[in-house]
């Protein structure tokens, strides 16, 4: 069983940060890839920033330039520093982890609860 616990999300006025973590129950080893997911108000979820345990990154244009994704492999945490937020980030926010079975090649994916972030003058 593999448990996500995400947190750092609030509210801020345009141009503020925000520091969103994801605390995961075993070692960021055990997966393929972690990911940030968001979610707008009505709309479908979609994937903003990915990491590999070994540090390989990746981003939506969207948010390229302001979004960084981070992990500790001690602390077994993915983190997503926020900067120049719009009012099209508000949303929630999902911690997802891969796990690419080495034999089968299926995907198994783990979520986290979410968190909301709102981005409002």
């Amino acid at each position: 069983q593999v448990q996500l616990v995400e947190s750092g999300g609030g509210s801020v006025q345009p141009g503020g940060s925000l520091r969103l973590s994801c605390v995961a129950s075993r070692s960021l080893f055990s997966f393929s890839l972690m990911s940030w997911y968001h979610q707008a108000p009505g709309k479908q979820r979609e994937a903003v920033a990915s990491i590999t345990p070994f540090g390989a990154s990746n981003y939506t244009d969207s948010v390229k330039g302001r979004f960084v994704i981070s992990r500790s492999t001690a602390e077994d945490a993915v983190y997503l520093q926020m900067r120049d937020l719009k009012p099209e980030d508000t949303g929630t926010y999902y911690c997802e982890a891969t796990i690419i079975n080495s034999f089968s090649h299926r995907e198994f994916h783990h979520w986290g609860q979410g968190t909301q972030v709102t981005v409002q003058g």
